[in-house]
């Protein structure tokens, strides 16, 4: 059985919608005569009846228009933030919209009776207007309660999927740094090394050892210090280095790392797909620079693409462009021209 959202109940296209409308006026209205049966007659009844619909149907409306494009992607405490402002205009509006609808339906009643308009709106205020006033306090007051349960409920499950959501991509993140073809090269660079340059095989050890052990400390985390990110990066560059030797460069222009967070392993996964889909030699060595813009750490590469490329799963940046919409609410941004291949990563404090 398919559950009746709140989507689905300020859907006003749906029949069945309207349905449910007319049912909960109608237990408002039995529920209020039986309180009040011995002042009210039937076709006061009937009055209240339609007076009630028509309300909850422009609230409904209302409702539909405020809240329809609420972004529910972005960060948690934007959301809040959107939803209670967005909440506050639609108590406004409904109040306001009631109290026209209250002021026009006692006009046209009192019109069909013969009396005059200021006579109408005289009387409101001496007789009905705080009775109308406490009722809707309290229907706006109980939709409000309403309200915030559902979307409390909705927060939840909403969270919940992220979370789901967040732990595949924490995983694939994981199997795909540790590159099996990568491991190869790094052993077979091992191997040469150990004959020829010893001191030089026993610190790549090392930095391939430290590289696999923050990816399985860290890969699972939702956020670390961008400063060891950037240590991890100049230690994956060194592995690369040792291989290519002048073919590849990397500039970090960042002094102070503060107290900037940042997706884990982001940085190296930039790293790791310039090298993968470019093409690097001592006569055009493929340029990879770091560097701060705006609250983002940029990661820019000269763009020489080899002519035969390798082919790309796509888990790379798709799953890193995930990582931080789930975490972050940001996006990330990708930027590509003749000349350079640039990633912009957003960071946070």
């Amino acid at each position: 059985m398919k559950r009746f959202t709140l989507e689905k109940f300020l859907d006003q296209r749906n029949p069945f919608s309207h349905i449910l409308y007319i049912l909960i006026t109608m237990v408002v209205i039995i529920m209020f005569a039986i309180k009040n049966r011995d002042s009210m007659t039937f076709g006061d009844i009937i009055s209240f009846f339609l007076l009630g619909l028509v309300q909850l149907e422009i609230f409904i409306y209302i409702a539909r228009m405020i809240f329809k494009d609420l972004n529910t992607s972005i960060a948690g405490r934007e959301l809040t933030r959107m939803v209670l402002i967005r909440f506050v205009m639609f108590i406004t509006l409904c109040f306001v919209a009631s109290f026209v609808i209250i002021l026009l339906f006692e006009l046209v009643l009192g019109y069909l009776k013969g009396a005059e308009a200021s006579v109408i709106i005289s009387n409101f205020f001496r007789n009905d207007f705080n009775g109308w006033l406490k009722s809707t306090l309290g229907g706006l007051t109980f939709g409000g309660i309403l309200f915030i349960v559902i979307q409390w409920q909705d927060a939840l499950k909403r969270e919940q999927k992220l979370r789901e959501e967040n732990l595949v991509f924490q995983n694939e993140t994981l199997k795909s740094q540790i590159n099996p073809h990568f491991l190869f090269n790094s052993l077979n660079t091992v191997s040469s090394l150990i004959q020829s340059d010893p001191e030089k095989a026993e610190q790549f050890i090392n930095n391939l050892s430290s590289v696999y052990r923050y990816v399985l400390e860290n890969g699972q985390k939702d956020m670390v210090p961008l400063q060891s990110e950037l240590d991890l990066l100049n230690r994956y560059f060194d592995l690369h280095r040792v291989r290519d030797e002048e073919k590849i460069s990397l500039t970090i222009d960042y002094t102070d790392a503060g107290d900037y967070r940042i997706i884990p392993v982001s940085l190296q996964i930039l790293l790791e797909n310039a090298i993968k889909h470019n093409a690097a030699t001592r006569q055009s060595p493929l340029k990879i620079s770091v560097f701060f813009d705006d609250q983002h750490i940029v990661v820019r590469n000269n763009l020489q693409k080899k002519a035969t490329q390798l082919k790309s799963t796509g888990i790379g940046l798709r799953n890193l462009s995930e990582r931080i919409r789930l975490v972050m609410g940001k996006t990330l941004i990708i930027e590509e021209n003749d000349n350079y291949f640039t990633v912009k990563i957003p960071l946070s404090k």
